[in-house]
């Protein structure tokens, strides 16, 4: 067996309870830097990877043989083909996006840029737009607005996010400000502290005291983050049909808002790294 960064599962949930970390089976640079520390006091090789060697060393036991991801090398994308269609940033930060979040081959790399592409409006938005008018609050969040309360946030994102996002997915309550401070960002938008949290476990850089990062340097591992946690892959490896992109759409948008630019995007992205 090999577990490493990238890895997930119900092994990996078992290394992580073993090295007294939250067993949440994502092999992050979090479990990897543990590993490490462990191998290192327990007089073998420092690498991070968990290997027959390592495991039989924890759990006494060689763990039976088990299916694991593996990165595809970014030399195996065909991402000069993408130039033009996609952002050149976008298109430096699909290789090692790729080997963390287990993007392993083209159908899963143009579902999941059909879905950012669309969620972003092209790659151009990294974080929410919260500049809601006092009749779009009504509209959008109706249950956090009633009466006349839209007219006092109208226009004032750290207030709107700050209350709608308030005593949920982690975040304190409104006068906490972590609404705000956790808002959505990256292509497909990270929101609450939460989430913040367990992104920061797994990329191995604090995003909780500067979550901005996450609009400026992990745009695109944020959301393939999100897509990895949420079994995402195990969709997209259904196929190329309008089904597929249909059943990930849903996932990601909670419905089906934008469907035909999605199913669009995918078309066009998979034909050209095929």
């Amino acid at each position: 067996m090999i577990l490493k960064v990238g890895s997930i599962g119900e092994d990996v949930k078992k290394l992580q309870t073993k090295l007294g970390t939250a067993a949440d089976g994502i092999f992050g640079a979090g479990t990897e830097k543990l590993v490490k520390e462990w191998q290192s006091k327990n007089n073998l090789s420092a690498d991070g990877i968990v290997g027959d060697g390592t495991w039989k060393a924890m759990f006494g036991e060689v763990a039976a043989p088990v299916l694991t991801t593996t990165a595809i090398p970014a030399s195996g994308f065909k991402l000069d083909k993408l130039k033009g269609h996609v952002p050149d940033s976008v298109l430096t930060q699909i290789p090692d996006t790729a080997a963390k979040f287990n993007i392993t081959n083209n159908l899963r790399l143009a579902h999941f840029l059909a879905q950012c592409g669309h969620e972003s409006g092209g790659f151009k938005s990294t974080q929410e737009n919260l500049n809601y008018s006092a009749d779009g609050l009504k509209k959008i969040f109706p249950k956090y607005f009633p009466g006349t309360l839209a007219e006092g946030y109208a226009k004032n994102p750290q207030k709107i996010a700050s209350k709608v996002y308030a005593s949920r997915m982690g975040n304190g309550d409104e006068t906490s400000g972590e609404g705000y401070k956790f808002r959505g960002r990256g292509y497909i938008q990270l929101t609450g502290k939460a989430n913040y949290q367990g992104f920061t476990k797994f990329i191995g850089e604090d995003c909780i005291t500067n979550p901005d990062l996450v609009a400026t340097k992990y745009p695109l591992a944020s959301a393939a983050y999100f897509f990895n946690s949420n079994k995402l892959w195990e969709i997209c490896d259904k196929g190329a049909d309008e089904v597929t992109v249909t059943a990930v759409t849903k996932r990601v948008n909670g419905g089906t808002i934008g469907l035909q630019d999605r199913l669009k995007h995918f078309k066009e992205y998979y034909a050209l790294l095929s």
